[in-house]
Order: C-alpha cells, then structure tokens, then sequence
C-alpha cells in the first residue's frame, strides 16, 4: 500500500490535495455528528482541569467572541465527536486518552520521532478502524476545512510520514498520538491534543468557546512527493504566503528586517514555551504600505486556518487590527529554498516561524519547520512560563 493510501485508510478516508491538485473537502459536521452518546460513565474517574487559570492580559481571553462569523462546526460537535470516540475505547483505552489538563502534560508535545517518550495520549496504531475512525472525526470537526490548511493539511503531513516510513520505519501516520487533556464538555476546561513527528495541534476549549488554537507545529520531510500522478505539498501555502510577503518589501525595507543572525531551526519549538523574544526584530507594520500589510495578513493565514473556520476567522481580525505593530523579519534568502532560510512574523499576538532545513531521513532533499504561537493564549493562557 502506497503511502497516501496507508495515511488515508489510517485516518477513515480522508482526502488530500494542495495547490497543484484539485481538493475534495469533506465536511467536517457530518463526519463528526455522531448520535448522542449520552451520558458516559468510565469505570476510572475523569479529571478535569486541575491548573488555575493565569491570564493576566490586555487582548481578549477568548479567540472567538459571541458575534464572531464564519462557518464550521461548534464546539459542540466537537465535544460530541470526542465522546463518540471515547465510546469506542476500553476502560485502558480510556484512561490513556484522558489525562489531566495539566502544564505537563499540555507541554508535552514534539517534532521529533520520539514516540510515547514525549507525547501524552493513546496512539493511532492501536487502534482499530473503528476507533480510527472515530478519533479521525475528532480532528475533523475541530480544524479548518480550507485546501492545504486545517484538517486537510494535517492529513497530506501524516502521509508524508508514511513516504518517511517507507525508508526509516520509525516514521509513519500510526505514530501519531491523541489525548483529551480534561474532559470534552461545553462547560469548563480542556484540550484536545494531537500529534506525532512533525505536526502538533492543540486546541483549548473553555465554556464552549475556543480560548487557544496554539501552539501549532507544522513541518513536513520531504516538502512535496508525487502519488497516483497527483503532486502534494502540505506547507507549499504557507511558504508561498511568506516568499510573497518578502518579495513585496523594497531593499531598503529588506535591509531592515533582515537579522544579523541566521537561524537553522525554529527558536520556540517544543520545550521553550513562553520564550519570546523581549525585543521585536525586523520591519514594522506601521512603516509599510496597506497592500504591504495585506501581504502579511495573506502570510498569516494558512496557520490561522489550521483551527476550525469560525475561530480561524475571528483570529484574523484581532491580528489585523494588530497590523501596525507586527514585525517581519528573515535571515538567509528570501527564497526559502535554501537550508538556513527563515522567516519570522512577530506581533503583539502572533508569532510565526519557518524554517528551511536539510531533510533528516533523507539529507538530499529539504524538510520545513514551522511553529504557530500566540504571545497570550498558548494553551488558552492556562499556564504562566518564566
């Protein structure tokens, strides 16, 4: 079995395309409009968010306000999709997929092919395709529908796992791992966590609002492979939005954003939550021209898609109201199709990266990196790093 063919079985027949192939989008409310469940009662208890809340900030505590518009599914649907799936598992099952939603545990996440190591949760190869199936439309109902984004674009990642997979058998779409961190509900606290080498997804949920869609991991080796003639590339949007947004700044603003150090890896990957820079390196918003602004607005977006489309449509206007204040830099070329090329966006929210870096299973080709971070609602601001 092919390897988009292995990653499609493995996640209940999802679709995958990109920019050079036409897109079938599956919609995520009727994958993951289950029959109520109903009430469940596990045999081991259920805890719930353990962790005070430490938001302590200006910018609005939930991403996706009362009025806020768009499409795709509630959280409601999201929440009945997680007891859809929990149903499916044993009481063991059950207990490996509900942890405590605490700072440990939401942390531990990475993109390197480290297993059980460095993640929470139950792993896909253990399941059954049943309860594949089921955790599929978890992931489903809670990420983006667009082509090359959301749900789509974690699908084409896994795949690319099981291109790795055929050479180095530590890699693959089974080696990924699902975990609610407290319990799927409309009221209180929790997280749906999900990831595996190169891709990690968290997304905090708090009295049926989505109060954090970061971090974000996005990587891909190799940055694009050819299946049944159809060509795929999962990060070839967000590195396109970049290259655009670099080619629109004039020398003199290129000079400007350009940083004295280069950078051969994101800076706040896994492990340096919180780190942010104490200083904004690079061009402003405020000293580039609306359609300059417009580029970046256009940058930003594939990672913002990565949550589901009526949050990923709120998250865009509190950064584009956070324009002037946002700074764009990069070291190497402004090509990114060099291993040490990077691009950052740093704003009073956002914070982006992408690197360009040798592959690691197969060091002829290039692999990209990318973290998506939110300066206030990492993990929905639960946590405080110092």
């Amino acid at each position: 079995m092919g390897a988009l063919a292995a990653a499609t079985a493995l996640l209940g027949g999802g679709l995958y395309a990109n920019a050079n192939a036409a897109s079938v989008q599956s919609d995520p409310s009727s994958s993951a409009s289950a029959s109520d469940p109903g009430s469940r009662s596990p045999s081991q208890s259920t805890p719930g968010s353990a962790s005070p809340s430490t938001p302590g900030s200006a910018r609005p505590s939930s991403i996706v306000p009362s009025n806020s518009a768009g499409t795709g599914t509630s959280v409601s649907d999201v929440v009945d999709a997680a007891n859809a799936f929990l149903d499916t598992l044993d009481d063991d099952q059950q207990a490996a997929v509900l942890l405590d939603f605490t700072q440990a545990n939401a942390v531990a996440w990475s993109n390197l092919s480290c297993g059980a190591t460095c993640r929470v949760g139950i792993e896909l190869s253990s399941l059954s395709d049943t309860q594949l199936a089921a955790a599929k439309a978890v992931v489903e109902a809670a990420t983006g529908t667009g082509s090359d984004t959301g749900y789509d674009q974690i699908s084409q990642i896994l795949a690319a796992d099981d291109v790795l997979g055929e050479t180095d058998s530590s890699y693959g779409s089974g080696n990924y791992y699902l975990a609610f961190l407290g319990t799927p509900s409309t009221t209180g606290t929790w997280q749906l966590h999900f990831g595996g080498d190169q891709l990690a997804v968290n997304l905090t949920y708090k009295d049926g609002e989505v109060v954090g869609t970061t971090p974000y991991f996005a990587g891909v080796e190799p940055v694009s492979w050819t299946d049944d003639d159809t060509t795929y590339a999962p990060l070839s949007g967000m590195h396109d939005g970049l290259v655009s947004m670099l080619e629109g700044l004039t020398d003199d603003e290129l000079t400007e954003a350009k940083l004295s150090d280069t950078t051969t890896d994101v800076v706040l990957g896994p492990d340096d939550d919180g780190d942010f820079p104490t200083t904004k390196e690079g061009v402003a918003g405020s000293e580039l021209t609306d359609d300059q602004q417009q580029l970046i607005l256009d940058a930003i977006t594939p990672w913002v898609e990565a949550a589901d489309d009526t949050t990923a449509a709120a998250t865009l206007s509190t950064y584009k109201s956070e324009l002037d204040d946002t700074y764009i830099s990069y070291s190497g070329t402004t090509d990114l199709d060099t291993a040490g090329d990077y691009v950052r966006i740093d704003g009073p929210g956002v914070w982006i990266e992408f690197s360009v870096e040798d592959g690691v299973v197969d060091t002829s080709q290039l692999g990209y990196s990318s973290v998506y971070r939110d300066h206030d609602t990492d993990y929905g601001g639960e946590f405080s790093f110092s």
